[in-house]
């Protein structure tokens, strides 16, 4: 296998290693709103909202650190050490405790700032001007698998079941549970790019080994160490005052926002709809997989198809935009004002047309497509631009997108639906307007590049 395939190989583990391990998480803040409220116990006294607003609050603040974490233990310890608080996070639903369950939500709000340096730090390194629009697409295609076949079995195992009990509460955390352990220890199969076809010795050698001069790991590499982190600390903080990233960090923290709402408030709502049957709980799985759907039909497309794209990224943030605006319009219309707060026995509201699954379930595919226009080419931008700095640059992009959607999920505490699909109108408009601006920026800068190596 040459350098190219096995840098592709790289991609699709860790794009299984993520799939894996938020095919867990995802289900998980998909569903945890819904398994709080039918909580028997009295002694727990948690909000699923509020949860997720820690550890995006927390995520956000880990960021500007997380490069110097990544640059002294490794992307690929990263990641796993990151996977095994995640773990830790889902089972704690199994026998869940208020004190424990916002511990773990900061924790894991550490993790995942690290996580997703280190995964742009991978995908930049095993990927080339050429390749990085595809390896995005790839990557991301397979990370949105997670949402159908985690959904596929919540919709499997509540299938007709109008209360959550303990039993299966606890059946599906423990699933889940080890589903993430999987996606961890696939990790430690991505293997160290090769520089050049000459370096072929070095394909087998792990990202885990650091590259000091000699390869020793004795005390007098440590000042070298620690220069380097605070090196990519310091990176973190000038790329994000740079142009291209002032101009990005609009439509960065408009993903943060709709982040929020397709993963988190819009199946509360189905779920909390009585209108839409006995069986409203089940079809929160039903809405995943049609998510999951738009997210790998958008990924694929968008992403394998970039090489052939003589048009530049705008055009597929503009359908982005289209698509989620046709979907807050028909949400706007079909689901009750009042469904992101009702409580365990839902609501009896109807907005302005009968309420109807199938504009339901079509709008969580277009939320998932337009998801994943925006996310792809966010993906390609930033390791375009950034390529030098790939890991404080998307430790910058989470950053943003992180403490936008810890903004939101305290918001969907007490704002009604329709106020909150206002806020991603807006941001929406202002997000897509700022990234034409900022991919003009950058054929701008691929000009010149081309002329420059003439």
């Amino acid at each position: 296998m040459g350098p190219d395939g096995k840098k592709l190989l790289n991609i699709v583990i860790l794009g299984f290693g993520f799939m894996f391990m938020f095919t867990a998480f995802q289900t998980c803040g998909n569903i945890e709103q819904t398994v709080i409220k039918s909580f028997n116990s009295t002694e727990f006294h948690g909000s699923g909202y509020t949860s997720m607003a820690i550890i995006y609050g927390v995520f956000s603040a880990s960021n500007l650190m997380a490069p110097s974490v990544v640059t002294l233990i490794g992307p690929q310890v990263s990641m796993f050490l990151s996977g095994i608080l995640y773990s830790g996070y889902i089972a704690m639903f199994i026998h869940p405790l208020t004190w424990s369950f916002y511990t773990a939500s900061v924790l894991v709000g550490v993790a995942a700032a690290v996580l997703w340096t280190a995964q742009g730090n991978v995908l930049a390194i095993n990927s080339t001007d050429r390749s990085i629009g595809r390896n995005s697409g790839v990557f991301w295609s397979l990370l949105q698998f997670s949402l159908f076949f985690g959904n596929l079995y919540i919709y499997c195992a509540w299938h007709g079941h109008v209360h959550i009990t303990d039993k299966d509460r606890q059946t599906v955390f423990i699933s889940l549970t080890v589903i993430s352990l999987v996606g961890c220890f696939l990790f430690f199969l991505i293997r160290k790019p090769d520089p050049d076809s000459s370096s072929g010795s070095e394909a087998t050698e792990s990202l885990l080994q650091t590259e000091s001069g000699d390869g020793s790991t004795d005390s007098s590499s440590r000042p070298d160490l620690c220069t380097q982190a605070l090196d990519a600390f310091v990176q973190a903080c000038r790329i994000s005052v740079t142009k291209e990233m002032l101009l990005l960090s609009a439509s960065i923290g408009y993903t943060g926002l709709e982040l929020t709402f397709y993963s988190g408030v819009y199946g509360t709502c189905i779920g909390a709809m009585t209108r839409f049957g006995s069986d409203a709980k089940s079809l929160i799985g039903i809405s995943g997989i049609c998510i999951g759907l738009g997210e790998i039909i958008g990924g694929g497309v968008f992403g394998m198809l970039n090489k052939k794209n003589r048009f530049g990224r705008n055009p597929v943030v503009l359908l982005g935009l289209i698509t989620h605006f046709v979907a807050f319009f028909l949400i706007f219309l079909n689901i009750a004002s009042d469904a992101p707060l009702a409580p365990e026995g839902g609501t009896d509201l109807e907005a302005f047309i009968t309420p109807s699954v199938a504009v339901a379930m079509i709008c969580s595919f277009l939320l998932g497509l337009g998801d994943s226009c925006f996310n792809t080419q966010l993906l390609s931008i930033i390791g375009f631009l950034f390529r030098d700095n790939s890991a404080p640059a998307f430790a910058v992009f989470k950053f943003i997108q992180s403490i936008m959607a810890a903004v939101a999920f305290f918001y969907s505490n007490f704002l009604l639906l329709h106020w909150q699909l206002l806020i991603l109108v807006v941001f929406g408009f202002l997000g897509s307007v700022s990234f034409f601006a900022a991919e003009w920026l950058a054929e701008s800068r691929r000009r010149d590049s081309d002329y420059g190596s003439i």
